[in-house]
């Protein structure tokens, strides 16, 4: 819709500003306004009188086809009259040895008639003579037996009959015949029996084939291949040769019914429908009338009538032919009228061309233009290209003025950038420094105050070890009866002693334990737990170890001790002191190569929001009101030194999952290494 409109904008433009378009259409409009009211006046012709003729032309057919019915119920009321009155029907009839065994001989005779169906009926009574008198008012005409009249006459026509409505579990049972009775008489005149004689249309297509054949004769009609009969039984198709399928012309429509509009009009009416009406699975030209039995009831319909594709078809392929004609001749005249404008108005666009371009910022010029130094174009071309020769001259003495500005400018204020630099390279070491003294001083105080609170615990821990000893020794054999407590204060002092040596090891600054050494990562992350279970005893705190790391790494464990302590502390807190922590290891392989190992702390906190996650490593971040907000930039930091990275993981509400990755070969050794090289 866009792309049309823009080009519906394109044309208006050109119209309204370019001379030679405008002249163009002014000129062009008449001829096609009258070629359009010609074209207007030529589908409307082909519309009204070609549908007319169509009509007309599938009305007279339906009277043929009419016509060709009651040739062929004449031909069958001869052959049934020629029976009667043959000398082998007659010696029969005379002959009383014969008379038990001709009914089945009569019916026999048939197909040598050309007929479905043929009895004799003796005639007993007057009722029964009277009810066949009735039917012998018309000598061939139509009549619908039902099931059990269709196997009186022959069992084989009840079969024939049954036709299987399509898209329904129904059997029509009933039969259409084209019937035919004559009386039979005696040598004394006296009517003895009847003959009833005819033809069952259920599932028949010679009658409609034979029908067909003579109202769409030439194998050169246009219709030939789509004109169609079809014989109806109330609105049920019970003899026809419409196709299941009007685009490959396959199968037979037998089954199948008439439209409501059609039945209503025809059967119900009792009028002719000559119209279009869709037939089964396409739009059909066509034309119905009723069929009446004896007693002038409508019984069925008779139809005919062609596919409306072709009709259209060849009626669309006239209005495309006299559109090309149309457009051919628009086309011609409109390209003498071009011509004629082109060599009129090229010099103008020349100039107009130009000076678009100049206002695009590229240098041209109008020059020649093939006209006469005195003619009218000729002088404003020349006076055009003056005066952009003058309006270049300025242009480049208006950017050679800038471009002596612009070098000032930037001599002024180079030495003042530089000297911005160099502040802000000073502000940032001085912040850095700050930083690195704050961590410093904090982590002093932290080493010495837990340094003095492990050496008070091992002073009376001493003492308690040794005086349960001495409790063990006094007892002697009696000790047996306390055993069990004893090992149990045994076991606690124990687990004292690991703690406070934990705390030492935690505290210490410098010396062995600051030096980067190849560590297995598993004792160390049991040592942080016993520290941190140390001081969240009174919370509802369970740990949960998957430790599968089994890669060795080379890092100070004195630092990754302090990570792995600060990261749970964080976790307890974030879950309120209730909560699981799960602590898994593992070896970080990177494309089939191990590069170290990895540790995952997750917990079942608050988690971090999304707009926080970018922050928390920043130093004195923090959310907490107790909080320094140097934990995780102290961790951070002391994990690079070694070429280690943490990163985060967080769904608000429902945790966080913290990784510390630790490299198997440490990259700031590494690299001191190879400075001192």
């Amino acid at each position: 819709m866009k792309a049309k409109w823009a080009w519906w904008q394109k044309w208006r433009h050109r119209f309204q500003t370019t001379v030679r378009y405008r002249l163009w259409i002014l000129t062009s409009a008449p001829i096609f306004l009258t070629l359009l009211a010609l074209i207007a006046i030529t589908i409307y012709w082909s519309l009204h009188y070609t549908w007319n003729s169509a009509l007309i032309d599938v009305s007279e057919r339906l009277g043929v086809a009419q016509n060709s019915v009651t040739l062929l119920q004449q031909k069958q009321a001869n052959h049934v009259r020629a029976f009667a009155e043959s000398y082998d029907f007659r010696k029969r009839l005379q002959e009383p040895e014969t008379l038990s065994t001709l009914p089945r001989w009569v019916q026999n005779q048939k197909n040598r008639y050309g007929l479905d169906f043929l009895s004799f009926e003796r005639v007993d009574s007057l009722e029964q003579k009277f009810r066949y008198l009735d039917l012998t008012k018309r000598e061939s005409f139509f009549d619908v037996l039902s099931a059990d009249e269709l196997e009186k006459l022959d069992p084989d026509l009840a079969k024939q009959a049954q036709i299987p409505i399509l898209n329904s579990q129904q059997i029509e049972t009933r039969g259409l015949v084209s019937r035919t009775v004559i009386p039979v008489r005696n040598d004394f005149g006296e009517i003895i029996g009847f003959l009833d004689g005819g033809l069952l249309l259920n599932n028949s297509t010679t009658l409609v084939d034979q029908i067909r054949d003579l109202i769409y004769p030439s194998h050169q009609d246009q219709l030939r291949p789509t004109g169609t009969l079809t014989l109806f039984l109330d609105d049920l198709r019970v003899s026809t040769n419409v196709p299941l399928d009007s685009n490959i012309h396959a199968g037979r429509a037998i089954g199948t019914r008439v439209s409501s509009e059609v039945f209503n009009q025809v059967l119900k009416g009792g009028q002719q429908w000559v119209n279009l009406a869709y037939v089964y699975d396409a739009w059909y030209i066509t034309a119905y009338e009723p069929i009446r039995d004896q007693y002038h009831n409508e019984i069925g319909m008779l139809y005919t009538g062609y596919l409306m594709w072709p009709f259209l078809k060849a009626y669309v392929t006239n209005i495309l032919e006299v559109g090309i004609i149309t457009l051919f001749l628009l086309v011609i005249s409109g390209l003498f009228v071009y011509r004629g404008s082109r060599d009129l108005f090229r010099p103008i666009e020349r100039i107009h061309r130009v000076v678009k371009m100049v206002q695009l910022g590229k240098n041209q010029r109008i020059g020649q233009i093939g006209l006469d130094d005195k003619h009218e174009l000729a002088q404003l071309a020349k006076q055009f290209d003056n005066m952009l020769d003058q309006l270049q001259q300025r242009n480049e003495e208006i950017v050679q003025a800038a471009h002596e500005l612009e070098a000032k400018v930037q001599s002024r204020t180079a030495s003042l950038q530089e000297k911005t630099a160099q502040l802000e390279h000073h502000i940032a070491l001085l912040n850095q420094t700050r930083n690195k003294l704050v961590v410093h001083e904090k982590l002093a105080a932290l080493g010495e105050l837990t340094a003095g609170i492990a050496h008070e615990i091992n002073n009376p821990t001493a003492v308690i070890l040794g005086n349960t000893e001495l409790i063990r020794f006094e007892l002697g054999a009696d000790a047996s009866r306390v055993e069990e407590e004893i090992d149990a204060i045994l076991l606690q002092i124990e687990r004292i002693r690991n703690i406070t040596r934990s705390l030492l090891q935690y505290s210490r600054q410098g010396g062995v334990q600051d030096e980067i050494t190849w560590q297995h990562v598993n004792p160390i992350i049991d040592e942080s737990i016993t520290l941190v279970k140390t001081g969240s005893k009174k919370r509802d705190i369970e740990f949960v170890l998957e430790l599968k790391a089994h890669n060795s790494v080379e890092v100070n464990r004195h630092q990754l001790l302090q990570i792995l302590v600060n990261l749970q502390m964080n976790a307890i807190h974030a879950m309120n002191g209730k909560g699981r922590i799960t602590i898994r290891s593992e070896d970080w392989v990177e494309e089939g190569q191990n590069r170290g190992a990895v540790i995952h702390i997750e917990d079942q906190g608050c988690g971090i929001k999304p707009e926080n996650l970018k922050r928390i490593f920043d130093p004195f971040y923090t959310t907490k009101r107790e909080g320094t907000g140097l934990g995780l930039s102290v961790s951070q930091s002391l994990l690079s030194q070694s070429g280690g990275e943490i990163k985060v993981q967080s769904e608000l509400g429902v945790g966080s999952t913290f990784s510390i990755f630790l490299p198997s070969k440490n990259e700031a050794k590494l690299r001191e290494t190879l400075l001192l090289q």
